[in-house]
């Protein structure tokens, strides 16, 4: 099975339940999407032991044959490619290519060869017994869903899956949600918490994945999240209360299953919920 984990905006507790999920499952597998800034790595403090880059394919124009006829540019949709045809000159803008290939396609004199960009990083490895994927993208890198998709291209069936999506909604989580089984949305008892949930539940209707709901700081805020769950059929899946101790157990980097063993019993129910509900 592979559960996403997600939030409709950031500090909701989101890695925190994402990390606690997977290390209360007896096999699981946690795979960090939240590539622009990956956190999970130190709760879980993994021993990589695979690392290789991810590319993305961009336009490559030899002059020599090109007419200049535009027929390129005219194709491609995000207007990574010029042809200033006065001055016999194409212009390729790699980071807003989207490796779509529509350039080289439609190409009438075949000039355009197609070469890998690199725009990040996936590393593999083990925290115990916790397989353990992450994807770190290029600083100043535009284009973080190709990245996303080969993180989730390493999920092992023979697990469970959880996959940490970066906080929003939007290309990369979308990215990250898609295809998955169920979707965790981590949430908090605020009005931003309120509107913020609507938009996630939106895309996750979107794409067709059943969602419940995490309600993290679950003793602040009002009652409002409840009762939005309640009248859209959207199952509570757990609680967890605004404590001191969890925070510092937090900022330490300590995951809340090992800091507090009792929550343990608490993630093995929510896994339980999520097989009778997904």
């Amino acid at each position: 099975m592979v559960v996403s984990v997600a939030s409709g905006k950031g500090g909701t507790g989101k890695t925190t339940v994402a990390v606690s999920l997977a290390l209360s499952a007896e096999s699981s597998q946690y795979l960090d999407c939240d590539v622009e800034e990956p956190d999970g790595q130190i709760f879980l403090k993994p021993k990589i032991v695979e690392r290789f880059p991810v590319g993305v394919p961009v336009p490559r124009i030899d002059e020599s044959k090109c007419t200049f006829c535009g027929k390129c540019a005219e194709s491609c949709a995000f207007n990574a490619i010029v042809v200033a045809k006065p001055a016999r000159k194409t212009l390729v803008f790699p980071e807003l290519c989207h490796g779509c290939g529509v350039c080289s396609y439609v190409c009438p004199v075949d000039c355009i060869e197609e070469v890998p960009r690199e725009i990040g990083v996936v590393e593999k490895g083990w925290a115990g017994d916790l397989a353990f994927v992450q994807g770190i993208l290029n600083v100043g890198e535009p284009m973080p869903t190709p990245l996303v998709r080969e993180v989730k291209g390493q999920v092992d069936p023979e697990r469970l899956a959880v996959v940490d999506a970066s906080p929003g909604t939007s290309c990369p989580v979308v990215e990250a949600v898609r295809g998955t089984d169920f979707c965790v949305l981590v949430t908090e008892p605020t009005p931003f918490g309120l509107n913020d949930l609507k938009l996630a539940v939106e895309m996750a209707e979107e794409l067709g994945v059943p969602v419940g709901v995490v309600i993290n700081r679950a003793d602040l805020g009002d009652g409002r999240v409840e009762e939005f769950c309640e009248a859209k059929g959207i199952p509570v899946l757990m609680r967890i209360p605004f404590r001191r101790e969890i925070a510092e157990a937090y900022s330490e980097g300590l995951p809340l299953v090992e800091a507090f063993p009792e929550y343990r019993e608490r993630f093995l129910e929510l896994i339980e919920k999520i097989g009778e509900v997904g």
